[in-house]
């Protein structure tokens, strides 16, 4: 490999690095309520509930 294949080589795979590592500092948690957390929670069991008898 030639120096210049080499150095393109390594800022490539630096700049995915790099965006990996941007993403990850930058992706923020869900902080939900309570509320929000049994409505998801109720929402979930009633498309589990909806497949199943699709299913029949």
């Amino acid at each position: 490999m030639s120096l210049i294949t080499l150095l393109i080589s390594i800022l490539f795979l630096a700049m995915i690095l790099g965006g990996i590592l941007l993403l990850k500092r930058s992706a923020k948690k869900f902080i939900l309520t309570d509320q929000q957390l049994k409505k998801i929670k109720a929402r979930n069991k009633q498309l589990a509930q909806e497949e199943l008898n699709d299913d029949k």
